[in-house]
């Protein structure tokens, strides 16, 4: 399946090595679909691994919400 058109629920098999984005182009023309579509999929699995840190570690994941929210609270317009 392309990783480019999977629905936001589906997960990557981990097991199966990643796809490979196709040849890089050598003369630096990329064209800002592919940027886009790349920068895209990076954003998905970086909140896919977000997620996963934040179930395996719960504790964690709560004393950083606790300093986020005490970091908007004292922050200054």
């Amino acid at each position: 399946m392309d990783p480019a058109r999977r629905t936001p629920g589906e997960r990557r098999d981990p097991r199966r090595p990643r796809e490979a984005a196709g040849p890089a182009p050598d003369d630096g023309t990329e064209s800002a679909e592919d940027r886009r579509r790349r920068r895209a999929q990076f954003l998905r699995e970086l909140n896919e691994a977000k997620e996963l840190r934040d179930r395996v570690q719960p504790r964690r994941a709560r004393a950083a919400r606790m300093r986020q929210q005490m970091r908007m609270r004292t922050f200054r317009w």
